[in-house]
């Protein structure tokens, strides 16, 4: 198997893309050769806990409405593209998203971090809900087979809130200035989100050069 690191922030809906298109090259080539594993990246370190009205966030980010709407053009696109349902009107706030972060982190513990990844990126995109609030994750987390009631106790504490600001910090150390990012075998570097044609391109290559390297070793 092939190491591919995602990082990625709940709060990007170009990291929903883009994994919507990674998802399509994966259930295309059921044999695929790789392994995934989330890391923590905040697009916005320093929103409040509580989050931000949404409004207010994308008028202060984008110049007003007009810039909003203009920079979000391309992202519907894309979204429709990549089958990805995106209902903006349905969110209110703009999350804090270290706790988020940390639930991805503890389901990752128990085997079940790609699910709870899609299921925040559904809850916040598709659904409008408050991926900031802890019993919002911790309903989020029962849905996908977490024990509910401990995530809730966890999240009243900060277990793991420096590890996921040393992650976080440690990316933007090696030059991550944005997500989504993937690292193909701690080696390759692919930034944004990359069409499903890309990682099916990609994908078939790794797959024939590990087939080639099994025959090599055979002979």
């Amino acid at each position: 198997m092939i190491r591919l690191d995602i990082l990625s922030d709940i709060a990007c809906p170009w990291c929903y893309v883009g994994k919507a298109y990674l998802d399509r090259a994966l259930e295309a080539h059921a044999d695929h050769p790789f392994t995934i594993e989330w890391h923590p990246f905040q697009l916005n370190p320093e929103m409040p806990k509580e989050g931000m009205d949404r409004r207010a966030y994308m008028e202060a980010k984008f110049g007003g409405k007009e810039g909003a709407v203009r920079a979000y053009m391309p992202l519907i696109q894309h979204a429709e593209k990549a089958g990805v349902e995106l209902n903006l009107e349905k969110i209110a706030k703009t999350p804090n998203t270290l706790d988020a972060h940390r639930l991805i982190h503890w389901a990752g513990l128990e085997g079940r971090q790609t699910p709870m990844v899609a299921a925040l990126f559904r809850a916040l995109w598709r659904d409008g809900r408050d991926v900031g609030d802890a019993d919002v994750l911790a309903d989020i987390a029962g849905e996908v087979g977490l024990d509910r009631a401990m995530m809730r106790r966890l999240l009243d504490g900060d277990g793991d809130v420096e590890d996921i600001r040393a992650r976080d910090a440690h990316a933007r150390e090696r030059g991550v200035t944005g997500v989504p990012c993937f690292v193909i075998a701690n080696q390759h570097v692919l930034q944004g989100a990359q069409p499903t044609e890309t990682w099916g391109k990609i994908i078939e290559e790794l797959t024939d050069r590990i087939a080639e390297m099994q025959r090599d070793a055979e002979r």
